[in-house]
């Protein structure tokens, strides 16, 4: 099972932790949010732990350690081992080791995340641009709290020549209040500051697929994330399948929208769904059908109607038999997943551009 460029999810027929034998779990909107652990991920890593799946946690937020990282995971109820954490910082540290002497200075813009990656590689962390025989600038998350003066301090050297490299480029974090600016925000103020281009390590780049392969061994992964930009790119990248959940950054309208790079092969509503499998969407003359919905793309509208709607081959009765309210029955999810195949099929190789608002609301997406 590969990723590849997909006009509609894919389909499994035996539960996700039993078809891969490796998680590649994002964190942040994806296990947590905030520091608070997402609704119903504790539950369900358990249950995918206990059946065999190896779980690792790849995190583009170079911050925190490992062992905070999973000092952190234990206390919500997710039992973690320091060297089940990956993160871009140890994706960056070792870029820059490829490239600099052993025991060279890197001028530090960010947490101890990155202070500790870099040693683990033999090098040492510094706070001045002013350091004699500065050989590198790295620049990771650091927390709301990273004063202004330290975006001037790396401008100092990057002006001066000195190779700069970042974690990530992540534009935005999610938090317990919501969207905030991640580390990308900041790569751009230095950017704007320097004309330069950092080299970049975290998802959905290389180095941080070849760190995570390096550290798990994963035979047969599954990348689990929040982002289209950074997990699914990376998965895509690194050709191995992903389940998008939207529990994060992105959301059903964003998902119409991708493109065949950003196109996950799953997609499901949090961490439930590595336990069950994934239902096939079917396509037949124009129309795409999962479960009880069935969706078409129109001259400017995607067009989402249940079966009985549609007419087709296994219409119900009444409406008690289609959720026992009158309402539309089956799974939002499905329902997303047949709009999913026909936006994406629409779209080809760009991004669908065919209005959605009414069938979303529909499904409460």
């Amino acid at each position: 099972m590969t990723s590849v460029s997909r006009n509609s999810p894919g389909a499994s027929d035996r539960s996700l932790h039993q078809a891969y034998d490796t998680a590649l779990l994002d964190l942040d909107g994806v296990v947590y949010a905030g520091g608070q652990a997402i609704a119903h991920a504790v539950e369900s890593l358990a249950a995918a732990r206990a059946d065999g799946m190896h779980l690792a946690y790849v995190t583009n937020n170079a911050l925190r350690t490992p062992d905070a990282v999973a000092e952190h995971l234990g206390e919500l109820g997710i039992p973690t081992e320091a060297d089940e954490v990956i993160t871009s910082a140890q994706a960056v540290a070792r870029l820059i080791s490829e490239q600099v002497e052993p025991g060279s200075k890197v001028l530090v813009i960010g947490g101890e995340g990155l202070r500790v990656a870099l040693r683990e590689r033999g090098l040492v962390p510094v706070e001045s641009s002013d350091e004699e025989g500065l050989a590198a600038v790295v620049q990771g998350y650091g927390g709301p709290e990273l004063q202004w003066s330290r975006f001037a301090e790396a401008a100092y050297a990057v002006n001066r020549g000195v190779p700069w490299f970042a974690s990530n480029t992540d534009l935005t974090i999610p938090g317990a209040r919501g969207i905030g600016p991640g580390n990308g925000a900041a790569v751009e103020v230095v950017r704007i500051a320097t004309g330069a281009e950092p080299q970049v390590a975290g998802k959905p780049l290389p180095p941080m697929h070849r760190e995570t392969v390096l550290r798990t061994g994963a035979k047969r992964p599954l990348v689990v994330g929040d982002r289209l930009d950074t997990d699914i790119e990376g998965a895509f990248n690194g050709d191995v399948d992903s389940l998008l959940v939207l529990t994060g950054v992105t959301d059903a309208a964003q998902l119409l929208r991708a493109e065949p790079r950003h196109r996950p092969t799953y997609v499901d509503r949090d961490l439930r769904g590595l336990l069950t499998g994934q239902p096939e969407v079917t396509g037949d003359d124009g129309a795409w059908r999962c479960g009880d919905w069935v969706c078409a793309a129109g001259a400017d509208v995607l067009e989402l109607r249940t079966v009985r709607e549609a007419g087709g081959p296994e219409e119900q009765g009444g409406p008690e038999e289609l959720g026992g309210s009158g309402e539309p029955d089956g799974d939002p999810i499905d329902g997303l997943r047949a709009l999913c195949a026909a936006a994406w099929s629409a779209a080809g190789d760009g991004s669908c551009t065919l209005d959605a608002e009414k069938a979303l609301a529909r499904l409460g997406l």
